[in-house]
């Protein structure tokens, strides 16, 4: 998953980077409201987490210009006392608030709960073969058994399984998984892979994930079991 966060507090700003990175997601900061805007519309989050108070643009002017080219879900930070900033955003198209200051576990919960209504057409249950994916509850088997990974392996897992079928390169590998620019000096994406591999597929004779070589991997049940 994806997130934009908008919020112009730096420590407020890091600690949801630090925390929702933790959790597996990739985060994007802007620190004011004309760079959420900008993120916003030239970039595709599943969520968007944005202050009301915030320098150059508010955030309702922000949500309004969002919402002109774009019905990503919207989960607005709201001063604790202030309940009109509340229904306004709610009537300017926002879709859930949260009051300051908050419980980190609340925001995941409510994230999870906008990414799941903003996705009623988009089933959270996927199947690759004998390989079942949990979009909601974080987690995967294949032919049954249980895949202990942690939570970036999850992430790129469902990063491919999203796009199963699709060669996906280290850069946006890079970019949504680890919210970095690919540098072609580390060879974080090719480690993580091979672990991913090992846990997906090592034991069974049936590969899933393969490489294409010169242009980057894909998860997909193929009738052959040659790795190209």
């Amino acid at each position: 998953m994806r997130i934009l966060v908008v919020e112009d507090e730096p420590k407020t700003a890091e600690y949801l980077h630090r925390g929702l990175n933790e959790q597996g997601y990739s985060v994007d900061v802007a620190r004011t409201g004309t760079d959420g805007h900008v993120m916003a519309v030239q970039n595709d989050y599943d969520v968007i987490v944005l202050d009301v108070m915030l320098p150059e643009l508010d955030g309702f002017a922000v949500l309004r210009a969002i919402r002109r080219r774009k019905q990503t879900p919207v989960i607005m930070l709201t001063a604790r006392d202030r309940v009109d900033d509340r229904v306004h955003g709610l009537q300017e198209g926002a879709d859930d608030y949260l009051a300051k200051p908050f419980s980190f576990l609340e925001l995941v919960a409510r994230l999870q709960a906008v990414t799941r209504r903003g996705r009623a057409q988009e089933s959270t249950q996927l199947r690759i073969g004998d390989l079942e994916i949990d979009l909601l509850g974080r987690k995967a088997q294949r032919a049954g058994s249980r895949l202990e990974l942690t939570a970036k392996e999850f992430a790129l897992l469902a990063l491919l399984a999203r796009r199963e079928g699709q060669i996906l390169s280290k850069t946006v590998i890079a970019e949504q998984v680890w919210d970095m620019s690919f540098d072609s000096h580390t060879n974080v994406v090719e480690v993580a892979i091979k672990r991913l591999r090992a846990k997906v597929d090592g034991p069974y004779e049936r590969k899933l994930l393969h490489t294409i070589r010169g242009m980057g991997y894909v998860l997909e049940a193929r009738d052959d079991r040659e790795e190209p």
